[in-house]
């Protein structure tokens, strides 16, 4: 029988994945059904997500994916950034065995672009930087990366282009190649520009959140219709981007 840390496993990953998209429901008998196990064990396990802040639940909805903001992106994305540069400046060396492992990864990533499985293309960048972390020995932040990789990966899913997807990955690949060289505080520049354009890459538009929307919504009557209804027309049409990974 599955046990609630086998099942919070699985979650994780195929949220790393974007396989499910943010706000999506978990349902608990559901859940229990795909698993072979009772809905308390499934509990647990959500219970465990939601704690590490991945998924939220509510009386009504029940358990759900949370829904990032372009302000948590952009906290996440500076969170990730003082930790990859902070682990890299910390590293005193690569091992042989770690760069092997490291260029198998950059290899990977390469050949899902192209196949079709968008899932594996999406767990594959996301999983890049928790893969160096652990290279660099640090398995106890490469943790911390995991969760916060996977909220990343929900804002890539509806704001990030495939075109913008195999520039993540370009910077990858140039890490490593850095890395290679035995210039670690070149890789910690190298990444922390990586980190530092989140938001071109991703290309969230500044009031793209529900309580963006709100706020707009709810100005003084006495502001111009029109500029009020080009502006919700805009994050209308900039919020329905082309399926993508993270």
């Amino acid at each position: 029988m599955q046990t609630s840390a086998d099942i919070s496993e699985r979650l994780l990953e195929a949220l790393l994945a974007g396989k499910f998209e943010p706000g999506s429901r978990f349902g608990e008998q559901d859940l229990a059904a795909v698993f072979g196990c009772s809905r308390t064990i499934v509990r647990e396990a959500l219970t465990r997500l939601s704690a590490r802040g991945l998924v939220n639940v509510s009386p009504r909805r029940g358990w759900y994916v949370v829904e990032v903001t372009r302000e948590q992106a952009r906290e996440v994305f500076e969170s990730r950034r003082i930790i990859e540069v902070g682990i890299l400046n910390n590293a005193k060396q690569v091992s042989a065995e770690s760069l092997r492992r490291l260029d198998a990864h950059i290899k990977r990533q390469k050949a899902s672009f192209a196949s079709d499985n968008v899932a594996l293309r999406s767990f594959l960048l996301g999983d890049f930087h928790v893969c160096l972390a652990q290279c660099l020995g640090n398995s106890i932040l490469a943790e911390t990366l995991r969760d916060l990789t996977v909220r990343t990966t929900l804002a890539a899913m509806r704001f990030q282009s495939w075109k913008d997807a195999t520039r993540s990955f370009n910077e990858h690949r140039a890490i490593i190649e850095t890395l290679h060289s035995g210039d670690l505080a070149a890789a910690a520049s190298a990444m922390s520009a990586h980190l530092g354009t989140w938001d071109a890459k991703l290309s969230v538009p500044p009031g793209s959140d529900s309580v963006s929307l709100l706020r707009e919504a709810l100005q003084p009557v006495d502001r111009p219709a029109r500029d009020l209804h080009t502006r919700l027309v805009a994050k209308s049409r900039s919020a329905r981007p082309a399926r993508s990974t993270s």
